[in-house]
């Protein structure tokens, strides 16, 4: 369970960091840009999910 939620993280913070390194390179390729945002949205939709889920089953006490 934890593993999840900390692997789901660090996606999102490389997510993160490839959108930064494409965004304030010399080159600005907004087409990966976007997609680095998309993937980082996606994952956060995930992990939200995920835990709303983990709630619900009870293997996460509030």
């Amino acid at each position: 369970m934890k593993l999840i939620v900390f692997v789901l993280l660090a996606a999102i913070l490389i997510s993160l960091g490839s959108g930064l390194f494409y965004l304030s390179g010399k080159r600005h390729d907004s087409h990966k840009v976007q997609r680095a945002l998309q993937i980082r949205v996606a994952l956060s939709a995930i992990l939200v999910l995920f835990l709303l889920i983990s709630y619900l089953m009870g293997w996460v006490q509030g």
